[in-house]
């Protein structure tokens, strides 16, 4: 059944005469009593002398060196015999043969040559896309920072698996770029991103998790020299007659220590728990005795009669609960070192409108550079401890106050707002268009003076 890890799964492989006999699941089959989970099985060959295998699944034979990775390779879930089956696609990485044989497999993407489901709009998209530069990763983010914090890849390996992903992302933007001449072109890179998360803790000697790797130090700002190379692409292409616009929508921070504001909430007696045990998902919370709890990396809600289901606050009540709230998390500080754990706090109908805003966090916690919310906290689990180090390899975060992690905005074309802020971006972009923003839209055009006021 394997071991569950956090993004994914573990198996013991067991090497007979040098083979290894595995599977690898897939989706639950509903066309069979009881929906079994689907598989499909493939052996592994090890060579006896030297570092390299053969991998033998449904008639394709992928030949590996220790420390290579495979091409894209075409698995089908058979459903119905014969009549239904699922397509995805998966990465071979050779980690290992011998005195202990690993064998990492990437998640299970769906196929963009013949989807099992829509993955795109229009849902050819992503079709045209795979003819043209053949397959890809589809999954929603696909460095997988997971199997890194597992220490199922090592951080070499991880950077590996991010190179493959940007270079298929490279060969998308070739793509576009070299079948663009007017509308509307958006390219989003998640690179900087996902290794400023898990390296951080490389060039920041401050960081509990602080690994000096002269290997590793740079990665980061490799990135950002990556990330001039592709503007300077992209530059190269566009003419006067373009619009460019590049925008990050949050800069990065270092995470060192992580806040239990759920835990918090229970000390401070607006919480109330039937045991000490730990549990996520609120399991052992006491509706009708809680008052407010941390849902999410940022959201904290009062316990709402009316919008709760166990509602007890009343809209009375609500003002006071708040500020008596803010206050108390306002004056936290780390007994570790007596800094400010929180530095702002926002009331819903400060920053957000529209006809959802009553479904919004009752308040927004802005944490310190250096905290963020624990991971036991966005699923709502109650750990014993208030606040402790964060020596996960990730590292470096941006679900903070927003001030101290401010995104960029740079254009082609002169901005005129002193202060343009992400609600100007929609209004920008429709304006280049001569489409005037929607009712209820807010923002307007940063090429024009007041935007971001």
């Amino acid at each position: 059944r394997g071991i569950k890890l956090s993004g994914g799964k573990a198996f013991r492989a067991k090497v007979r005469a040098n083979r290894v006999a595995a599977s690898l699941p897939g989706p639950v089959n509903t066309f069979l009593v009881d929906a079994p989970q689907s598989k499909v099985d493939f052996v592994v060959y090890i060579d006896p002398e030297n570092p390299v295998a053969k991998i033998d699944i449904q008639g394709k034979e992928i030949i590996l060196k220790e420390g290579e990775w495979s091409d894209w390779v075409k698995i089908d879930y058979e459903m119905v015999p014969h009549l239904q089956s699922a397509s995805g696609i998966v990465r071979f990485y050779l980690k290992e043969i011998r005195p202990g044989f690993k064998l990492y497999v990437t998640p299970v993407n769906i196929d963009p040559s013949s989807p099992a489901l829509p993955i795109s709009s229009p849902e050819d998209y992503s079709e045209d896309i795979a003819e043209e530069i053949g397959l890809y990763y589809t999954q929603g983010i696909p460095e997988d920072s997971k199997a890194l914090s597992e220490n199922i890849l090592a951080d070499g390996e991880f950077l590996q698996q991010t190179d493959i992903v940007f270079g298929e992302e490279m060969d998308m933007l070739e793509l576009e770029l070299g079948r663009f001449h007017s509308g509307l072109l958006f390219f989003y890179i998640g690179r900087v991103d996902q290794l400023s998360h898990m390296f951080w803790r490389t060039m920041d000697p401050k960081h509990p998790a602080y690994e000096p790797s002269s290997e590793m130090r740079a990665v980061i700002e490799n990135a950002y020299v990556e990330m001039d190379a592709v503007l300077g692409r992209v530059l190269g292409v566009v003419d006067d007659n373009t619009t460019l616009i590049v925008l990050s929508d949050h800069g990065f921070a270092p995470f060192y220590r992580a806040f239990n504001l759920n835990s918090w909430l229970a000390r401070e007696g607006y919480v109330t728990l039937t045991d000490d045990e730990e549990s996520e998902f609120f399991q052992n919370v006491v509706w009708k005795g809680t008052r407010a709890y941390g849902v999410g990396f940022n959201g904290l809600y009062l316990n709402m009669k009316g919008r709760e289901a166990g509602g007890i606050v009343t809209e009375e009540e609500r003002d006071a609960l708040l500020e008596e709230i803010t206050e108390k998390l306002l004056s936290v500080k780390d007994p570790k070192n007596g800094k400010q754990v929180i530095t702002k706090i926002y009331r819903a109908e400060d920053i957000y409108s529209g006809p959802f805003l009553e479904d919004a966090p009752d308040l927004v916690i802005g944490y310190n550079s250096g905290y963020r919310a624990s991971w036991e906290t966005v699923l709502g689990s109650f750990p014993k401890e208030i606040m402790r180090d964060n020596k996960q390899k990730w590292s470096g975060d941006h679900l903070i106050e927003a001030s101290l992690v401010p995104g960029i905005l740079l254009s082609n074309k002169k901005i005129s707002a002193e202060h343009p802020t992400l609600r100007d971006l929609a209004p920008t972009i429709l304006g280049e268009f001569g489409i005037v923003k929607q009712e209820g839209m807010t923002g307007n055009s940063v090429f024009e003076k007041g935007a971001g006021e």
